[in-house]
């Protein structure tokens, strides 16, 4: 074992890694053998929902209940073993498959007999009728949906004109990265299991950063980042979009760790990175937010599903946003995966690599505040001089977050915001943009506890709340580090890993921005077009005839269909109820 072990400083390959895992699912499933053979019975028990030891039972139980109550119950009984079969499948099988699909489109590519680029072709023209006919179906009855769909549009149209080079846009990285967003959307949005295994996945984000405060996000990425979700992911939109190894791990890692961690994946390979290679990476970036920051926005009350399945479908679309903005003119070196390798560090114990470790941070950490100082700096002089001028000419509090809760209206109003609910979330995306995305988390959870508290929609011309469906839209939104103050913190971070490169940085940034808010703005389209209102609708009858103490969203509304009813099924205890939290013309 000791002479396998690899030497400070030596190169390890990532099929080696992949071999590793293919290995331990291996092992993995040799156990279940072996436990399937010593007595253990799998059937599910009445009393527990785990493994029982009291030998076969017969399964003739299982043949009177039907299909979907059987597999919905063996799911709940079983499901931790499941998960534990599943881990061990995608182990076992991911290196065959990436082995058999890579060979398989290098063959068909070298032949040149265009079957390949025809099946594309094909597919790409059975996805575009299937997506027609379903917008067709599904809004039917959510016209709203349509104006998303336009949104998606329209953001792609505007996109494309800014592009570096129009005839060297690759619509196979393009089409496919959009196609990967709209699949993980459609699974956590629209399905019951997605939603519920996002909604488990961010409450032990919350309960694992509550135990790890210092270093956070460090090790977070470390255990199921580097690990697991960042190659596996980056293996699926590598193989599928035609990019290269080194942009596609960044651009994956940043899913759950910050704009300045990730690049450290890949950082001895910026210095030799292309221009579009390295948009790549600065719109990963800013299209995502960090782990560590998740379970603070989820804490505020922000949906945690909602917030993680923006940041996994960030990942693909950034990279289709990416290559249509700035696309591959250069030859990069890092094409094939013998061109790519993970070095160990050179430190010979714990202690060395700790302080390595803090040293290069330091390093990263001073760039990024020296940055940050100076364009905040600048941001607040922008501000001061605007409400200078605002005072002359009688505009109080005049800023750029002032004047982007109109000029961001429509860009509200194309995400499928209701034109009631656009001036609230665009003065929201003005926050994001000029300051970041905490202050305007901090701002929605504002809005959504007053909602939940069942306060007054209106007092006087101010909103005091937006709809759920706002909410949802928002948050996917707001799910990214695109602000002008994350400028200094990206150039900062990467011209620390590679000085020699200022100048490209500095030359690309602003695209790469302009390119992460627009993954997060279409980002908030999908979730437009696949969004629908969950939870059964409430007994307003029998809510507002019991007695109550306290109000809440569903009191309120159920409190003004009373008072537009003239039904008599809602009793004086109903209207005595409403009046006691509401003011209307109905009380008096």
């Amino acid at each position: 074992m000791e002479e396998d072990a690899p030497r400070p400083g030596q190169s390890v390959s990532l099929s080696a890694i992949a071999d590793g895992l293919e290995n331990l699912g291996a092992e993995f499933l040799e156990n279940l053998e072996e436990n399937q053979g010593s007595g253990f019975d799998w059937s599910p028990a009445e009393d527990v929902g785990s493994w029982s030891e009291a030998g076969p039972k017969p399964f003739s139980r299982w043949r009177s209940l039907q299909p979907a109550t059987r597999a919905g119950r063996l799911y709940r009984e079983h499901a931790q073993l499941f998960r534990w079969l599943l881990t061990g499948l995608l182990c076992t099988g991911e290196r065959m498959h990436a082995k058999h699909l890579t060979s398989y489109v290098a063959r068909t590519e070298r032949s040149g007999d265009g079957s390949l680029p025809l099946l594309r072709r094909v597919l790409a023209l059975v996805a575009l009728l299937g997506l027609i006919l379903w917008l067709i179906l599904d809004t039917a009855r959510r016209p709203e949906q349509l104006v998303s769909f336009a949104g998606v549009c329209v953001f792609l149209l505007l996109l494309f004109a800014c592009s570096k080079h129009h005839r060297a846009v690759s619509w196979r990285a393009v089409s496919w990265g959009l196609g990967l967003q709209f699949a993980l959307g459609l699974f956590v949005i629209r399905t019951e299991p997605g939603f519920v295994a996002f909604q488990w996945l961010g409450d032990q984000i919350q309960i694992f950063l509550s135990y790890t405060v210092a270093g956070s996000s460090f090790v977070f990425g470390e255990a199921l980042v580097k690990d697991v979700f960042a190659f596996q992911i980056a293996w699926l939109m590598q193989v599928t979009m035609g990019t290269t190894a080194t942009e596609t791990l960044s651009v994956a890692g940043n899913i759950f760790v910050s704009q300045t961690e990730a690049p450290l994946l890949i950082r001895p390979y910026l210095a030799d990175m292309t221009l579009s290679e390295v948009h790549v990476i600065m719109t990963g970036g800013y299209a995502t937010i960090a782990g560590s920051l998740l379970g603070a926005y989820i804490s505020f009350g922000i949906d945690a599903a909602s917030l993680i399945a923006a940041s996994v479908m960030a990942a693909p679309c950034a990279l289709a946003l990416s290559k249509l903005v700035y696309p591959e003119v250069e030859e990069s070196k890092f094409r094939s995966e013998e061109g790519v390798k993970l070095t160990y560090g050179d430190a010979q114990n714990l202690l060395e690599a700790a302080s390595s470790g803090a040293a290069v941070s330091i390093r990263i950490v001073a760039n990024i505040a020296a940055n940050l100082i100076a364009f905040l700096a600048v941001l607040a002089f922008i501000n001061a001089a605007l409400s200078w001028l605002g005072d002359m000419v009688d505009i109080q509090d005049l800023s750029f977050q002032l004047i982007c809760s109109y000029i961001l209206r429509p860009v509200a109003f194309m995400m499928g915001v209701a034109w009631e609910d656009c001036p609230v979330v665009a003065q929201l995306l003005g926050m994001k943009l000029f300051l970041n995305e905490f202050v305007a988390y901090q701002e929605l959870s504002q809005y959504k506890q007053r909602r939940l508290a069942g306060a007054e929609e209106w007092v006087g011309d101010q909103k005091q709340w937006i709809s759920v469906r706002a909410e949802i839209l928002t948050t996917f939104a707001l799910c990214g580090f695109a602000n002008f103050s994350s400028i200094g913190i990206m150039l900062g971070g990467l011209t620390s890993m590679a000085p020699q490169r200022k100048s490209d940085f500095s030359q690309i940034v602003l695209r790469a921005l302009f390119t992460g808010a627009c993954v997060s703005l279409i980002n908030a389209c999908v979730a437009g077009i696949l969004y629908v209102p969950r939870g059964a609708e409430v007994d307003c009858v029998s809510l507002l005839n019991t007695t109550l103490s306290n109000s809440s969203f569903e009191v309120y509304q159920c409190c003004r269909e009373l008072f537009q009813s003239t039904s008599p099924s809602f009793g004086a205890e109903a209207l005595s109820n409403c009046c006691g939290f509401y003011n209307h013309t109905t009380c008096a």
